[in-house]
């Protein structure tokens, strides 16, 4: 019998919860946004699920404003941003002050804009020209 909590067509995604883990991910490419940053790790695991964690710092609000920005994008991953994760990746979400103030709408595409976005290539270093 199918359990009713995890439809088939809903995604798998697992959480990161130690800090080895969140720091692993911050070895990885960053893409900023306009309500936070997105740091993707990938583990070269293809058969595992994406896993997703949550960082909101102190410098943000108190206790209860911090919650909320979790709260909010927990959610705007569960309820959009999840089916566009890719199996054998890790992301971070690392929330702004600014996640308080925008509409759920806008806060869903810009997440799942941001992990849909394509990495940009580096630049080489300014002074390293070959001529």
């Amino acid at each position: 019998m199918a359990d009713d909590k995890t439809p088939a067509d809903k995604p798998t995604v697992g959480r990161l919860k130690s800090r080895p883990q969140f720091l692993a991910v911050r070895e990885g490419e960053r893409r900023k946004g306009p309500f936070f940053q997105l740091e993707v790790l990938d583990r070269k695991a293809p058969e595992d699920p994406a896993r997703v964690g949550f960082t909101v710092t102190k410098k943000h609000g108190n206790a209860v404003e911090r919650n909320r920005m979790r709260r909010r994008l927990k959610e705007a991953v569960r309820l959009s941003a999840a089916f566009a994760m890719q199996p054998g990746h890790d992301y971070v979400v690392v929330a702004r002050r600014e996640v308080l103030g925008a509409s759920f709408e806008a806060l869903s595409k810009a997440l799942g804009d941001r992990i849909q976005s394509k990495p940009k290539p580096k630049r080489p270093p300014a002074g390293s020209r070959n001529e």
